[in-house]
């Protein structure tokens, strides 16, 4: 008979690691709903669907405008990653 394992691990990150995980995951945040924001009333206005090929290709941009250059202090691959679930996310809805 084979037993399902469970580990349970606990991390322990230093000062400047607590800061770099916080602006990571209020950076994957932003991005969700900015990326949702525009799915959505890409829907509702213009009765047109919104695919991670076009939130990345519009994530670009943003990094670039003044508002929101603080999007680039951090890695893009959790960013391009959260458009992913996002997107897998609406597939799965409808």
């Amino acid at each position: 008979m084979r037993r399902k394992r469970a580990y349970r691990y606990r991390f322990y990150p230093t000062e400047e690691q607590k800061q770099i995980l916080a602006k990571t995951f209020g950076c994957v945040r932003y991005v969700y709903n900015w990326g949702l924001r525009l799915r959505t009333d890409a829907y509702y206005n213009d009765s047109k669907r919104l695919y991670y090929k076009d939130l990345s290709a519009q994530l670009t941009a943003l990094k670039r405008q003044k508002e929101t250059v603080w999007l680039n202090e951090i890695s893009s691959v959790p960013l391009q990653q959260e458009l992913r679930h996002l997107d897998r996310a609406f597939i799965n809805f409808f």
